[in-house]
Parts: structure tokens; C-alpha cells; sequence
């Protein structure tokens, strides 16, 4: 394989941003009505300007009757009405703009909302002109739906529409109905939302399921042979996928100055430069999940994961960047639980583990990702009670669950370490009530830890969380061998350390990372020296030799001679 020397890497404003995630109803709230919106997101971009990103990512914004919390749209167009108005999204743009930040918002294109116009015209007739905007199957003879597929959000991926007699396809929740990509009024339509947003202007998509937009039209049954829980392999990575996003390139992508990231469930590192390699002509990154399943064997059952299998994954998608295409870092997002309740030790080291998963974001090659609350060092929630949850897939588990046999109390236990409320919860501004978050009660309860852990008390804190993304994030911003430089992994079957180099020119860096709750000790490797520890997430760092020892879940980025 012919690596790609990081001096001749194209450099590009996307390859070396780093990217803020915002789940909007959970970030401010300025209206009082216990959901975040955009003026409150106005009021904070001080904050998030002095922190250091250069990106905003919003979840989805668009109008919708939140049965999956905005990934369901009735108009592409338009604004949520608990976010706000168009007016207040234009102020939030010129906001960020003045403030040399900039946006990209979260494109739904493989389903939309079964309370959209489209949908609404589509199930009032057979011969509706909007019928073949979303995939329709009549019953099998014995009345049953037309395959066994399993859905996200649902038992099956088929709702009968009473109206017509015929079955349409959902993937995720029967209100979100699967968009038929075969017809090219539908990717006309979508592209057509795409250049209204850029010529707002935004600066990009994060594509929702793009690998789902083409399917296998001979719709075959699973069975337990073919069936192993990757879902995706009936109805993802169709065989026009590739046309589809090479015509969105062609009529959108290819047009603007923009950045785009297409979400990657069921991509491998060696299908991956299909997407993003820089002759391919589609996107300039993915969103993968190889490392994000590695602690559970399904979505509600976990088990412990390994420091030398993620570590193998991390390598292996390095790949990607040595052929020529472009890579994502990130451990946590609005669809997983809290990355230090579950990377980290959220309780004796909460602190330690937050900085140093933080330094392993930002020290990877690729464009790394923050999710809001990461910076203060935000937990899972623990809740005791299912009334506190608020997903969808939370119910929709919950019914599997003991419809397979399953205990309550087994569940409850599960949802701790796997909800996705757990990462959804307000953000924590200070220690009065509510949080700083709204002046009532917010549509999901606060996280409890929100009095030790805010915003307030890290700023105060020169050794805080919050101080040490800030260091990290300024250093990031002056050093391109953070950005291009190649990566080697030393010691890939140490089952506690990560020690590894970033390298471009001249410049050298070994990057020491200690996952675990023991003193650890890194020889120096052969023909390296430390010239100076630059960033350590303790507040000392040791005297440098032949051996670093390091102290539990701490964190070290080395400059070599």
C-alpha cells in the first residue's frame, strides 16, 4: 500500500477544524419553557468561542413533532418551534460568523416524517403524486408484511396504512418514513434543501444514515444463517449508494466551500475511501462506529472492552488516511452514553480520565469531535426509574427486552451504562437550579452530579476540565503535525497504555495515555528522548529519563528531540 507522506497532504479548513456538537433542547434554554433553543444558544457563543472549536455541529433543527427529538421532519425548510424562528436562526449565523465560527447543520435525507407534506399526499392515494417518494409493499397473501425486517424503533420495519392497504417501509419509528431514493424527485428535492442552507450560509452536513439512502430492492427475508444483528446488511449500502452520493457531490457538495461528514454505520476502514477518497468525488469524511460497539454485544447489554481491540481500530481506520481519503476522532455523541462514565473512571479519576480522553481526541489525525459537556466532564445519569427517560428506543427496548424474557430490574440496570439520555441531559452551567439551564423545569431531568460538576466551578478552577480542553485546544490550533502528521501506535498489545507518535518534518511527539486505575511505566522508546513534557493532565508533570512513570488515567504529550 503507497502511504500518503503527511507533507503531501492537501490541507484544507475542514481537515483542521474541531468540531463542537450541540444537542440544541439540551444546551440553553432562554424562553422558560424548559427547551434549549437557538437565542440560547446565541447567549453562549462567547463560551464556546473562548473554548477553542472553530465548528459548530447542531442537531437537527428543522420543524418537526420530535417523535425521535428532531430526526423525524415535517419541513426541511423551516424551524423547530421550540427552537425558534428563521429570524432567530439568522441571528445565531451572524453571531457565529462574527466570532470567526462556523456551522454545520444535521441533514435527515433517508426518511422523513410521516407528518410531512410529502407523506401526508403520499398516503391519500395509490396514485398520488407523492406515492413514490417513500416505499409502499403490498401484504403477503397470508396478510402479514412483506419481509420479517426488524426495525430500530419498532418491531417490524412495515406499517400498514389502513387507507390504502398497503405497507410503507420505516427503518426507524413508524412516524418516520423511509424517503424511496429511486425516484429522482426525491434527490432533486433534497439537494434543493441543501443549497438552501448553503446559500444562508452554513458551512456543511453531517448526513444522518447515509449508508441507508439505497437498499436492496429484492427485500429478502433474514433468517438466523444471514441474520446476525447487522441490520444493515438487508437495508444499507445498496447497490446505487455510491451513484447517489457521487450526484449529490456533482449538484450540491462540489458547488461550495463546504465541509461534509456522512454518518457510517456498517462501513469498514476498507470500504471507506469509497466515500472519501480525494479522487472519489463524494464526501471529505465519514462518521464510523467500529470503536463504539466494542463495550456492548447489543444495544442494551454490555460487557468490558478492551484497550488493545480499540486500539487495533484505531490503527486500522489510520489506514484510510495513508491511501488518501480523511478520518473523524471522537468517543461520544447525542447516540451514546457519556464517554467518561464509559471510557473513563467517572468516579476516583473523573477528572484525570475526562483530560487524558480528551488529549486522545484531540492528539488523533483526523477532524476531532466534542460533544458539549465533554469539556466539564458531564456522567451517565443512574436514574433508578423508567419514567425518567425520555427516548424513544428506550421504550421500544424495553419491550423487546421483556418480550424476550428479560428482568425490569436487568433493563434499568442496562439503561445507566447504554441510554441515550444519558448523554441529553442539560448542559451543567452552575450550581443553582435548574442548572443555569432554564429558569424551569427542563423537559428531561438534570443530571444530580450538576452541583460538584458546571461550568462555573471549572472556570474557576485553573486545573479544571474545562481549563486543560482549552490548553489542548490552543495547541492543536498552532501545531499541523497534530493535524497531518502520521501516527504510530508503539505499544499495541499493552492492555493499559496507549503510547504513540505524531510525526511531520522535524517536529516529533509521543503521546502517552494510561487507561487504568494503576501507576504505570513507559520506557522510552529506542532512538527517542523528551526534550519537554508540553501538556500533562496532572498538575505536575515528572521529571523526564529512560522511564516515564505514570500516575492512574494520566495523560502526557512529549516533545522528542
Amino acid at each position: 500500500m503507497q502511504k500518503v507522506k503527511p507533507e503531501d497532504i492537501k490541507q484544507e479548513w475542514w481537515k483542521e477544524t474541531v468540531v463542537y456538537q450541540i444537542y440544541p433542547r439540551s444546551y440553553q434554554d432562554s424562553s422558560g419553557d424548559g427547551v434549549g433553543d437557538l437565542r440560547g444558544i446565541i447567549n453562549r457563543l462567547d463560551y464556546i468561542a473562548d473554548l477553542g472549536v472553530e465548528t459548530i455541529w447542531l442537531s437537527p433543527i428543522f420543524k418537526s413533532p420530535n417523535d425521535d427529538n428532531g430526526y423525524d421532519v415535517s419541513d426541511y425548510r423551516d424551524i423547530m418551534d421550540e427552537f425558534g424562528s428563521m429570524k432567530d436562526f439568522d441571528d445565531l449565523l451572524a453571531g457565529m460568523k462574527e466570532r470567526n465560527l462556523r456551522l454545520i447543520l444535521d441533514l435527515v435525507p433517508n426518511h422523513s416524517s410521516d407528518e410531512h407534506f410529502w407523506f401526508q399526499e403520499a398516503k391519500k392515494s395509490k396514485d398520488n403524486p407523492y406515492r413514490d417518494y417513500y416505499y409502499w409493499k403490498p401484504p403477503n397473501e397470508d396478510g402479514t408484511p412483506p419481509t420479517n425486517w426488524v426495525s430500530f424503533f419498532a418491531p417490524s420495519t412495515w406499517e400498514l396504512d389502513e387507507t390504502t392497504g398497503e405497507y410503507y417501509l420505516h427503518i426507524f419509528s413508524v412516524k418516520q418514513p423511509d424517503l424511496n431514493w429511486e425516484n429522482p424527485k426525491v434527490r432533486q428535492e433534497v439537494y434543493d434543501i441543501m443549497h438552501f442552507w448553503m446559500q444562508k450560509g452554513i458551512d456543511g452536513f453531517r448526513i444522518d444514515v447515509l449508508p441507508f439512502i439505497s437498499k436492496d430492492l429484492s427485500f429478502p427475508n433474514m433468517n438466523e444463517e444471514t441474520f446476525d444483528g447487522n441490520y444493515g446488511r438487508f437495508y444499507a449500502n445498496g447497490p446505487r449508494l455510491h451513484e447517489f452520493i457521487h450526484e449529490m457531490n456533482r449538484e450540491v457538495i462540489s458547488k461550495y466551500d463546504m465541509m461534509t461528514v456522512g454518518e457510517g454505520p456498517g462501513i469498514s476502514p476498507e470500504q471507506a475511501l469509497e466515500y472519501v477518497g480525494e479522487d472519489r468525488n463524494e464526501l471529505h469524511t465519514i462518521y464510523h462506529f467500529d470503536h463504539m460497539d466494542i463495550d456492548r454485544d447489543d444495544f442494551f447489554k454490555l460487557k468490558k472492552y478492551d484497550l488493545v481491540e480499540f486500539k487495533a481500530i484505531v490503527s486500522n481506520w489510520e489506514r484510510l488516511i495513508h491511501m488518501g481519503g480523511w478520518n473523524t476522532a471522537f468517543l461520544g455523541n447525542h447516540d451514546f452514553p457519556r464517554i467518561v462514565s464509559r471510557f473513563g473512571n467517572d468516579k476516583e479519576y473523573r477528572k484525570e480520565s475526562a483530560k487524558l480522553l480528551g488529549m486522545f481526541i484531540l492528539t488523533q489525525r483526523g477532524v476531532p469531535y466534542i460533544y458539549f459537556g465533554e469539556e466539564i466532564g458531564m456522567t451517565n445519569v443512574s436514574w433508578e426509574s423508567l419514567d425518567k427517560y425520555r427516548d424513544l428506543q428506550v421504550f421500544d427496548g424495553h419491550q423487546k427486552h421483556l418480550a424476550a424474557g428479560g428482568s425490569e430490574e436487568e433493563f434499568l440496570k442496562s439503561l445507566k451504562h447504554t441510554s441515550r439520555d444519558n448523554a441529553r441531559t442539560p448542559m451543567q452551567w452552575d450550581d443553582s437550579e435548574n442548572s443555569g439551564f432554564s429558569s424551569s423545569k427542563p423537559w428531561i431531568d438534570l443530571n444530580p452530579r450538576y452541583p460538584e460538576i458546571n461550568v462555573a466551578e471549572s472556570e474557576a478552577d485553573p486545573n479544571s476540565i474545562l481549563n486543560f480542553y482549552k490548553k489542548m485546544l490552543k495547541f492543536r490550533r498552532a501545531s499541523k503535525t497534530l493535524v497531518y502528521g502520521a501516527f504510530e501506535d508503539l505499544m499495541p498489545e499493552d492492555p493499559s497504555l496507549f503510547v504513540y507518535t505524531r510525526i511531520m518534518g522535524d517536529e516529533r511527539f509521543l503521546i502517552t495515555l494510561n487507561f487504568s486505575d494503576d501507576n504505570q511505566t513507559v520506557k522510552m522508546p529506542e532512538g527517542m528522548t523528551a526534550k519537554e513534557c508540553v501538556i500533562c493532565n496532572y498538575s505536575d508533570c515528572e521529571k523526564l529519563g529512560d522511564e516515564l512513570n505514570l500516575r492512574p488515567w494520566e495523560a502526557c504529550l512529549l516533545r522528542l528531540h
